[in-house]
């Protein structure tokens, strides 16, 4: 199966901690994406340092997304240009940049779907090729 969802921060979080109010809806939703994920090594970094700021293990999420064999992409240099000009571009939403590299991944690899709690950011950002990102999991 391709690859053709992008993961943000937010599903992994929730899905770390049962006492967030995305878990159930993340937890359930990985029956039919987890296989189709890809993420960012900044929104790794990012989970990272939630999870750890809320008392769990560092390490927590890269485990989680390990043993779950999602891809975690580094950007070359030219997806870092575009990342920091998505995030000029997003200055007033704010997007902050493990949002601005799966933005330009999802352009870079045309993926239009994310997996994401933050409905206001990504339902704001834009694709370059138009078109508002379908956001996961659904209400």
């Amino acid at each position: 199966m391709a690859r053709d969802v992008l993961l943000d921060t937010g599903p992994i979080v929730a899905t770390l901690d049962r006492n967030d109010h995305w878990h159930a809806r993340c937890a359930a939703a990985w029956q039919t994406i987890l296989d189709r994920c890809v993420t960012t090594e900044a929104v790794v970094t990012e989970a990272c340092h939630l999870v750890q700021r809320g008392g769990a293990a560092a390490a927590l999420p890269l485990d989680f997304l390990l043993a779950a064999q999602i891809p975690i992409l580094g950007l070359e240099t030219g997806l870092h240009r575009h990342a920091a000009s998505l995030m000029s571009r997003y200055a007033d939403a704010p997007m902050d940049y493990a949002d601005a590299t799966l933005v330009a991944l999802g352009d870079a690899l045309d993926i239009g779907s994310v997996m994401t709690t933050d409905r206001r950011g990504f339902g704001a950002y834009r694709r370059s090729r138009g078109g508002a990102f379908r956001l996961l999991p659904g209400p």
